[in-house]
C-alpha cells in the first residue's frame, strides 16, 4: 500500500481530532464519576495560555503568460512541515453559550516552494521560513455540558505579521496577511485546570506576493517567477491545546 504524502497525514491528523472533540460529548456519562470545576464556566473573565502545532500552505494563481525567459512557470507547495505556536489567552464570557476570545502569539514555521517550467524542464526551489506575531480574536460558540465536556466551534478573523528576516530570492511575500478563521474543539474540565484541544482552519484573504522587486532589477532570472504569477493567498491549518 502506497504510503500517505506529509500533507495527507496532517490532515488525516486534524481531522481524526476534531471527530474525538465530537464524539468525547457522547462517551461522557454523568455516572462515570464527579464533575469537575462545575463553575470554571461562570467567570465573568478568566485567562489562559496555548501550545499547537500549524501547517502552513500557499495557494498560486498563475497567469500562463511566458515570462522574461520565454517560458511558463507553475510553482506550488507539495508538503507541509509542522512549525510550532505558542500564545496567551483572555476570554470574556458574553452568556451561556458565547465568548469572545483574543489570544495573542508566536507561530514558528516553515514552507518548500517546488517552481517547474514544463517548457523548458527547469526546477526551482525556495525555501520559505516565516516567524508569525498572531493577533487573532475569535467567537467561542459552545453546547452543553455533558459531564466533564463541552464541544464548541468558533468563527473570527487573524492577523499575522511575518517578522522573520526576508531574503532576497525567488518570491517575496508582505509582512501583514489577514485570515479568516473556523475552527472546532471541545472542552475538557479537568480537576485543577481546563484543557482544550482544538483544530482551526485559517484562510488568507490578500494576495501577498510582492512585485515591487527593484533589488532584483539586474537578475531578470530570479524574477521571472514573480512574472509568471497573478496572486498568491496563504492558508493554514492549526491544531492547538488550551490550558485555562
Amino acid at each position: 500500500m502506497k504510503k500517505p504524502q506529509p500533507r495527507t497525514r496532517y490532515i488525516m491528523m486534524a481531522v481524526m481530532l476534531a471527530m474525538i472533540c465530537c464524539a468525547v460529548p457522547v462517551w461522557s456519562k454523568p455516572k462515570d464519576k464527579m464533575e469537575n470545576r462545575p463553575y470554571a464556566d461562570l467567570k465573568r473573565i478568566h485567562f489562559g495560555f496555548s501550545i499547537g502545532m500549524s501547517m502552513q500552505d500557499l495557494m498560486f494563481t498563475h497567469n500562463g503568460l511566458p515570462t522574461s525567459d520565454g517560458n511558463e512557470w507553475y510553482a506550488s507547495v507539495p508538503s507541509w512541515a509542522p512549525g510550532i505556536d505558542v500564545s496567551v489567552l483572555a476570554d470574556l464570557r458574553l452568556g451561556q453559550h458565547f465568548n469572545l476570545r483574543f489570544w495573542p502569539g508566536m507561530s514558528f514555521g516553515s514552507k518548500k516552494v517546488e517552481m517547474i517550467s514544463p517548457t523548458s524542464s527547469e526546477r526551482l526551489s525556495q525555501d520559505i521560513k516565516s516567524v508569525y506575531v498572531l493577533l487573532p480574536i475569535d467567537l467561542k460558540i459552545s453546547g452543553n455540558r455533558h459531564h466533564n465536556a463541552r464541544p464548541y466551534v468558533t468563527a473570527g478573523f487573524m492577523g499575522a505579521f511575518d517578522v522573520g528576516k526576508k531574503q532576497n530570492s525567488y518570491l517575496k511575500f508582505k509582512t501583514f496577511d489577514p485570515y479568516l478563521t473556523v475552527g472546532l474543539g471541545c472542552d475538557f474540565y479537568l480537576p485543577f485546570f481546563k484543557l482544550n484541544p482544538e483544530v482551526r482552519f485559517c484562510f488568507g484573504l490578500s494576495d501577498i506576493l510582492q512585485r515591487n522587486r527593484p533589488e532584483l532589477e539586474d537578475d531578470p532570472s530570479t524574477l521571472r517567477i514573480t512574472e509568471a504569477l497573478s496572486k498568491v493567498k496563504s492558508r493554514m491549518i492549526m491544531i492547538t491545546f488550551f490550558f485555562e
